[in-house]
């Protein structure tokens, strides 16, 4: 039975009553009197104390402890908390007439982020010139995330050079989405890492060990080992992003492949989101393993529903939402994910409006195949 600690109330009643039964022969307490005041102080004292303990009971264990001491508690079994990383673009174009931009130079969106040029560039004789650039993290005095996810941008996005060169337009346009950033991570996210790395001890390389490698870089969300992915000798890893990065709908941004690091086998380098998960496994996997990171398929799902008593006009979003928290649970990569149309009459059941609803389709359970995540697609009412 969890123990409660008395009230402010409480306390002030009670020292009161310890006052009186202790020096009976004083009289009643006044309102102003030094024993009155005394006894007040005295209340106020052991309230502060008695909070102070809860803090102390809630810092003394892993499930309940918050901010500093989580990552104690975290760092114990090796877990970190993810620090913000920066967005980059591999590709931004600028434009002029053979003029030249330093490395570093700053760059601005509209809204007040701000971006640098990786490397020098000179605008060539066809008046353009590529660069990658990388986002710039707010302080964290002014922001504890530390802004990684508000660096992200599509392709598209139009930019401006904080200072002017010579033969060089101040427009600078990303020709590859701005991807990659997160924010430093929250104390939730570090507090499921942290509990399935006590509940799952480090194994040598089990499926486990490889599912929380991955977990552990910034910005991935979810993570899958499939056993001989691309064949003998290989370990595959399936990884999403879909946290606060929606620049390509959750889906990692690269392209599939092994670490940079690695110099055995025929498949390509990873590009992207999947390098870095790679790079990042690479010190830790098994000496034999060669491991191959790699984005799910979408396999893109449509519904059509009808025989709901009284459309509201939100009804699709919420029905959406309800749907999408399925393919979230239940979605899985690894050839053993299966979705039930149980599971989603039940979620649509749950969101509000859908009184009489009938899903007419899908009409079977939906089977995912290796390397399948379910994608929600139309949504049709009638």
């Amino acid at each position: 039975m969890p123990y409660k600690h008395p009230t402010l109330t409480d306390l002030r009643g009670q020292v009161k009553s310890d006052i009186q039964s202790a020096l009976p022969k004083t009289g009643g307490l006044l309102r102003f009197s030094n024993l009155a005041i005394t006894g007040d102080v005295q209340a106020g004292l052991s309230y502060g104390h008695y909070g102070y303990l809860d803090w102390v009971a809630q810092q003394s264990t892993p499930f309940t402890a918050t901010d500093e001491y989580l990552a104690a508690w975290a760092a114990l079994v090796t877990v970190y908390r993810k620090p913000a990383t920066a967005a980059k673009s591999s590709a931004a174009r600028l434009t002029g007439a053979g003029g030249t931009v330093p490395a570093g130079a700053v760059i601005n969106r509209k809204d007040g982020i701000k971006y640098t040029l990786d490397n020098s560039v000179t605008i060539g004789l066809d008046g353009t010139a590529l660069t990658p650039v990388t986002a710039v993290l707010v302080s964290p005095l002014d922001d504890p995330t530390a802004g990684g996810v508000l660096g992200n941008a599509p392709v598209g996005t139009v930019l401006t050079l904080d200072n002017s060169y010579s033969g060089v337009d101040s427009q600078v346009t990303l020709i590859h989405p701005a991807s990659g950033g997160a924010n430093v991570e929250t104390d939730e996210p570090l507090r499921t890492r942290m509990l399935l790395a006590y509940q799952a001890l480090p194994q040598g390389g089990s499926k486990t060990d490889y599912v929380n490698w991955a977990l552990a870089v910034p910005g991935v969300t979810r993570a899958w080992c499939v056993r001989r992915l691309m064949g003998a000798g290989t370990v595959g890893i399936y990884i999403m992003c879909d946290g606060d990065d929606q620049t390509n709908h959750g889906f990692p941004s690269g392209t599939d492949g092994l670490s940079h690091h690695e110099d055995w086998g025929c498949y390509a380098k990873a590009t992207g989101d999947q390098l870095r998960v790679a790079d990042a496994i690479y010190p830790n996997q098994t000496i034999t393993a060669l491991v191959y990171v790699a984005s799910p398929i979408p396999k893109v799902i449509d519904f059509a529903i009808t025989g709901i008593i009284k459309q509201e006009q939100d009804l699709t979003a919420a029905i959406s939402t309800a749907i999408n928290l399925v393919f979230f649970t239940r979605g899985d990569p690894a050839g053993e994910g299966i979705v039930t149309l149980s599971s989603i009459n039940a979620a649509i059941a749950s969101a509000p409006g859908t009184d009489g609803f009938l899903m007419t389709s899908p009409t079977q359970n939906i089977t995912l195949g290796v390397g399948e995540l379910p994608q929600l697609g139309t949504v049709t009412i009638t």
